[in-house]
């Protein structure tokens, strides 16, 4: 796409999507004098402002509507974790976290989920650095996915998952997502509760799913005094 064509897509001005892509907010690519942009990345970075992984900078929330604030419980269960994964590469990660969310009946087809993950990681990888992951599929899938949820796989000894920072990836979040209209703040609040490195180092240490459960339990806790301070 071009510059004009985006902000037609985006439904905003040319100036706005120039703006953006020349301050490294907006993903593009620069051909002679010219950007161009590639529909399934802008998708993918869209669904990255409505999750709260970037800020947002198209069409920002009403002022006095607030954001729906779920708990991690609504979608997140100790029996979603695996304490230690088998997996040694990016593949198999897809693959037993695939499998987990199958046998627990969170998604209909094991093949397609996995399929769907790599997708999303051919178009922009999802370990951002820190130790961490956060993994979801480029489109909703209402049809595929039975409920909205999280799972984890832990991997104490670290794998190669193309973090931006060159490290081993530890933790692995999961997101299955049902609707374009999602609004849970999932990555968000997960991003606020690994902003420092001891907050994986206390997951890494727990003895096993429940008390991974536990800490990020508690991580989840701690944010509510700064979310209660922030409305004031």
């Amino acid at each position: 796409m071009t510059a004009r064509q985006l902000a037609a897509y985006l439904s905003v001005n040319e100036r706005t999507v120039l703006k953006l892509v020349a301050e490294g907010a907006l993903p593009g690519m620069k051909v002679g004098n010219q950007w161009r942009f590639r529909k399934a990345m802008i998708d993918t970075w869209l669904d990255d402002q409505m999750l709260g992984v970037t800020p947002r900078y198209v069409e920002p929330p009403r002022a006095g509507v607030p954001r729906r604030m779920l708990e991690l419980s609504s979608c997140f269960q100790p029996e979603h974790i695996v304490p230690e994964l088998s997996a040694t590469t990016k593949t198999t990660v897809l693959e037993e976290l695939a499998q987990l969310a199958h046998r627990l009946k969170l998604v209909r087809d094991k093949t397609w989920f996995v399929g769907a993950l790599v997708e999303r990681e051919n178009v922009m990888p999802s370990a951002l650095g820190n130790g961490i992951a956060f993994l979801h599929t480029l489109r909703r899938h209402p049809e595929q996915v039975v409920r909205p949820f999280m799972v984890l796989g832990r991997s104490r000894a670290g794998i190669d998952f193309d973090a931006l920072d060159g490290k081993p990836t530890h933790l692995f979040f999961v997101l299955g997502l049902k609707f374009a209209g999602l609004h849970l703040p999932w990555l968000n609040k997960l991003a606020r509760m690994f902003a420092r490195p001891l907050a994986v180092e206390k997951v890494l240490s727990a003895p096993g799913a429940r008390a991974v459960y536990r800490v990020l339990a508690e991580a989840e806790r701690q944010l509510e005094p700064k979310r209660r301070t922030a409305a004031r």
